[in-house]
């Protein structure tokens, strides 16, 4: 069987109301696909809405970046990703959540992809995000009604690094604190500095700098056969 891993990726393109664009940080899906391909799986993308999703943090200068632009399989899905309702959760070992702010606005309250994410995972497969990737999980419940982030160490964005970007009165609410109400132990290391945090086959990252970091504790956590 294929080993596959599904990246998600947020729809939403504006930034409250800044007028700012947002939607999903690249690199925070490009260096993940990177890992994950290096390693022999085959990543496909989904999106809240499907088709092309909103992307913002593009630099040129990053080649890892440039080569999953350039992937003609990825450019390809990136222009008609399928919505969360269209994916077999079957097919894949792991659920990767990219950041971006845009996923504050409708990672959480999506069902549809919450289900795909609660399938893979009690189907003993691995779930993982970055940044504000976490949003997915504030709301996501197991099939006997409980969060999955309750009394399991993770990592976010943090109220500190969402003050020292200037948006936290932007955002619909603080990720970290919003993830502690659900009885989540959150952990945070100096503002943007790496961290990765393992709780079983969920795997978490507080920002773009922990995005390598998460894709390869998900690595390690298939090939040590803890998800299964």
């Amino acid at each position: 069987m294929t080993k596959k891993i599904l990246i998600a990726l947020t729809s939403h393109d504006r930034l409250g109301d800044t007028g700012s664009p947002t939607g999903f940080y690249l690199p925070e899906a490009a260096h993940p696909w990177k890992v994950f391909t290096d390693a022999g799986y085959e990543v496909d993308l989904v999106s809240v809405k499907g088709g092309e999703p909103p992307m913002v943090g593009v630099d040129p200068s990053d080649p890892v970046q440039n080569a999953f632009l350039a992937d003609d399989r990825i450019s390809g899905r990136l222009k008609a990703t399928p919505r969360p309702q269209d994916v077999d959760p079957a097919q894949y070992d792991a659920i990767f959540y990219a950041g971006g702010h845009g996923t504050m606005w409708d990672f959480p309250d999506d069902t549809t992809l919450a289900r795909v994410a609660r399938d893979i995972y009690e189907g003993g497969g691995v779930i993982a995000a970055v940044c504000h990737g976490p949003a997915a999980l504030v709301n996501l419940t197991l099939s006997d009604g409980t969060y999955l982030v309750a009394g399991k160490e993770v990592a976010a964005f943090t109220n500190d690094e969402e003050s020292a970007v200037g948006l936290t009165g932007v955002v619909p609410f603080a990720l970290q604190t919003r993830l502690e109400e659900r009885s989540a132990k959150h952990s945070g290391a100096a503002d943007f500095a790496a961290h990765v945090v393992v709780d079983g086959r969920l795997v978490t990252g507080q920002n773009p700098a922990s995005s390598t970091g998460v894709a390869e504790a998900v690595l390690e956590i298939l090939r040590s056969g803890a998800a299964a």
